[in-house]
């Protein structure tokens, strides 16, 4: 009489078809990526060190940013080293404990910056539409309550669809024909009928991209209705706000949206799509809130300035 449980899983590694099979290539996106991976750690760090220090930037505005740097170096980090160790291997295998551990974590940071910039959108709604009240709706207590809120909702979104991703059984095969793990790709490997899954992992990820992309683009719309009667200088510092912040909106919901709001089958641009995902998005926001931002500048020179005196001193 067979006793084993219905879940019983046989799967102990995954292998991942990676981005390339020839060598050269490997070696050469290796040295690319390594560059690419060494600025965002170098600007979003920059960022979150530059805020913490300059008490003018202790505003919700740069608050969120703030997370949202450390965001993309988690986020980011959870992807890109195994990547560029792999591009080194012949054959590019995960335990399946890892792949577990890499979609977990990679659905915590994703979803917490789907919520992060929805909030930062309410944000510049509040600012620019209710600047006499701004303050009063985007006090401390808010924003620190706000915060708690996006990362416990990053939290049970991954857990759910860990949950998920594990009441099945793997008996074989093992190919995952991307870089890293995700929860498409895995659930299509099951050895069961996922189809009831596939509905709950749409439903899941693909509903809070597209609702959130949706209020985005309300919250952009009313506040471009607003800036017609304002003032040429701010109308054009607020228009940058929203452009630069609607860039990094489009890459990384585009993203959400593609690969969650369909059924699990691998497509050709599925890995185009998801190195903007894990290694251009992450970039994009320091160059993009920095760059192109003039109060960020003035406090990375201040504190160039600071370390440089310390320096001095020291001699």
């Amino acid at each position: 009489m067979n006793m084993a449980p219905e879940n019983f899983t046989t799967v102990k590694t995954f292998i991942l078809s990676g981005l390339t099979t020839n060598h050269s290539t490997e070696l050469a996106l290796f040295i690319f990526f390594t560059a690419i991976y060494t600025l965002i750690l170098v600007g979003n760090i920059l960022i979150v060190i530059t805020i913490v220090h300059n008490q003018h930037l202790h505003t919700p505005m740069y608050f969120f940013l703030s997370n949202l740097s450390f965001i993309d170096v988690c986020h980011s980090s959870v992807v890109i080293p195994k990547m560029l160790a792999d591009f080194l291997e012949e054959t590019k295998t995960i335990s399946f404990g890892e792949c577990i551990a890499q979609m977990f974590f990679l659905h915590l940071f994703a979803c917490t910056e789907i919520f992060l910039l929805t909030i930062m959108a309410y944000d510049r709604y509040a600012a620019i539409c209710n600047p006499l009240h701004y303050t009063t709706i985007m006090n401390r207590q808010v924003c620190i309550l706000l915060g708690v809120g996006m990362w416990m909702g990053g939290l049970l979104h991954s857990i759910a669809l860990t949950a998920l991703t594990l009441s099945v059984p793997y008996c074989g095969p093992n190919s995952i024909d991307n870089f890293f793990c995700d929860v498409p790709l895995v659930i299509k490997l099951a050895c069961t009928n996922t189809y009831v899954l596939e509905v709950l992992i749409v439903s899941n990820s693909g509903l809070i991209s597209v609702v959130c992309f949706v209020v985005l683009v309300i919250s952009y719309v009313v506040i471009l209705i607003s800036l017609r009667n304002r003032f040429t200088e701010g109308r054009r510092k607020a228009l940058s706000t929203c452009a630069a912040h609607l860039t990094v909106v489009t890459f990384f919901l585009g993203h959400c949206i593609f690969i969650y709001l369909r059924p699990a089958k691998s497509l050709p641009a599925d890995k185009v799509v998801s190195i903007f995902f894990t290694a251009v998005t992450p970039l994009l926001n320091p160059v993009i809130y920095t760059l192109r931002n003039e109060d960020m500048l003035n406090a990375l020179n201040k504190l160039r300035g600071r370390q440089a005196n310390v320096g001095g001193k020291g001699h």
